[in-house]
């Protein structure tokens, strides 16, 4: 059965997204109209993403309407360049209201019918007259659409930490929610620059590997715990997840590795008999 699925890259996304081409027979970069989530758009047929990743999208985004014709490309030019203008005429309209609001980006749907203006804000903000204005002004159907950190993030592109380009623009298409949880259960520090993304939110690499280090941390004691070995009766110093041991100092000052297959519970010792101890 022939694979009917084709990498679309859409204008104003960076990451390739895969739609269900039906019978239409596409090679790369044909312009083609696609229904998205946000409606008809257009794209250029790219080579679908080499890798596969748990975290992206397993299904399709949608699917591919039909291939773009003269009018749309043309179109499509269009709302290029008037994007800009309407972009500086929305500046001067929030200036004027002296609105709180940071404008990310402006879209045209590809008939024209209608504008989307992408923006951030700290807080609420009533844009009921701004709309108002800038639909009498522009003549057409207005949307403002909020967006979150991440998404600005998404939308803007950069490098992270790691020195690769952004996950979030190269193969996410859905954001997983990430926890301080998360941080800890790995044994990372909590360290907001060492921890946090572009977007200034904690990094989504974060969830990558939680479910296996909670997962080998199940049965493993904690840190300060006393326990009875057959070395004699020490406390937990350190447990290190991945290498699966657990480092106790003795009563008698000994540093003792062990591994963690050879711990049980029963050898923890009872916090009555741990306070009589002292």
């Amino acid at each position: 059965m022939m694979d009917t699925i084709v990498g679309v890259k859409l204008r104003k996304l960076k990451k390739v997204l895969e739609f269900d081409a039906g019978e239409l027979q596409l090679a790369s970069g044909d312009k083609v109209i696609v229904e998205s989530e946000f409606g008809p758009q257009m794209g250029m047929v790219t080579p679908r993403p080499c890798y596969k990743c748990s975290l992206a999208a397993a299904s399709v985004a949608g699917r591919v309407l039909r291939r773009a014709e003269d009018i749309d490309i043309r179109q499509e030019e269009l709302n290029i360049r008037k994007e800009r203008e309407y972009a500086q005429a929305y500046q001067k309209k929030i200036a004027e209201h002296h609105l709180h609001m940071k404008l990310i980006d402006v879209e045209i749907v590809p008939d024209g019918s209608k504008i989307i203006f992408l923006f951030t804000a700290e807080n609420r903000v009533d844009f009921r007259s701004l709309v108002r204005e800038l639909a009498a002004d522009l003549r057409t159907r207005i949307e403002m659409r909020q967006i979150g950190a991440r998404n600005e993030a998404q939308m803007s592109g950069g490098i992270g930490c790691c020195g690769r380009e952004l996950c979030c623009t190269s193969f996410l298409h859905t954001f997983c929610p990430v926890t301080i949880k998360m941080t800890k259960e790995q044994g990372l520090a909590l360290d907001p620059a060492k921890i946090s993304g572009l977007c200034g939110r904690l990094m989504c690499c974060l969830s990558y590997e939680y479910e296996t280090y909670a997962e080998l941390k199940k049965n493993l004691p904690k840190v300060g715990k006393k326990i009875t070995t057959s070395s004699g009766t020490g406390k937990i110093r350190q447990v290190n997840v991945i290498a699966q041991k657990i480092v106790i100092e003795m009563e008698d000052g000994r540093i003792v590795e062990m591994e963690a297959v050879e711990y049980k519970p029963e050898m923890l010792v009872p916090h009555s008999s741990a306070q009589q101890g002292k």
